[in-house]
């Protein structure tokens, strides 16, 4: 039973590796799905932990349809990440019809030297499942992360079954809302690899607030960080241990 944790700072980072998780997804932006990370953050993370890190590369929020400009920028990313040493890549990219775009995920694979490749949730809004996951067969991803094409692993778990069914040699890795308390539920779906964030508010240090100003969403707080939970993914490592 494989356990991943998404991080996006130094500090999950340790928290996530104090829990017990196998690997990380290191990403930046993790409050609006993720995007690519700096390198700096990648070098600080891979000396300090014992998980293995893969890597998420997005260039932007949003759709995975990309410009020629963003998937130069991507194509750079992925051969800079595998140069870098890290121990996976997760990617995904889609045409306008909500099919894999097999020939720029071909490249991106390329770039990234044999490492093994995750296809990210761009999975779950294609526009049909089992083509996307025999298109992923094709390519030679080692795992897709899914929650089953729905908001929550729990609400796609019959999808996400029938996929762990028909994987064959693809890791089917299950995420997006899971935790310690439906992790005994999502377990029925056979699948061998989890997905979470663990994640818990913590205050800012900051004591001189000034309201009303906003740096991005206005209904975000300026002064509210999101962290892993270690006491929670370790709730989570031991749920998956007594099941191996």
């Amino acid at each position: 039973m494989l356990l991943e944790c998404c991080v996006d700072c130094v500090e999950s980072a340790l928290e996530a590796d104090r829990g017990g998780a196998d690997r990380l997804e290191l990403c930046a932006n993790l409050l609006i799905g993720g995007t690519t990370p700096d390198i700096n953050l990648f070098y600080r993370v891979k000396r300090q932990v014992k998980a293995k890190v893969n890597v998420l590369l997005r260039p932007r929020f949003g759709d995975f349809c990309y410009t020629d400009e963003e998937f130069a920028i991507l194509e750079a990313d992925v051969r800079l990440f595998a140069e870098a040493g890290a121990d996976g890549i997760v990617i995904g990219v889609l045409n306008p019809d909500g099919t894999v775009d097999e020939p720029r995920m071909e490249r991106l694979m390329k770039a990234a030297g044999g490492l093994p490749v995750t296809f990210h949730r761009a999975f779950d809004v294609t526009r049909d499942a089992m083509e996307a996951l025999e298109a992923c067969k094709r390519l030679g991803v080692a795992t897709i992360l899914t929650s089953g094409q729905q908001n929550s692993a729990m609400e796609g778990r019959e999808l996400l079954k029938e996929l762990v069914e028909k994987a064959g040699d693809v890791d089917i890795l299950v995420g997006s809302g899971v935790n310690s308390k439906n992790l005994p539920t999502l377990l029925q779906t056979g699948a061998k690899s989890y997905h979470m964030s663990a994640k818990k508010v913590v205050e800012s240090p900051m004591t001189y607030r000034r309201e009303g100003v906003s740096m991005g969403l206005p209904m975000m707080s300026e002064f509210t960080l999101w962290r892993c939970d270690g006491d929670e993914l370790a709730r989570a490592r031991a749920i998956l241990d007594a099941a191996d």
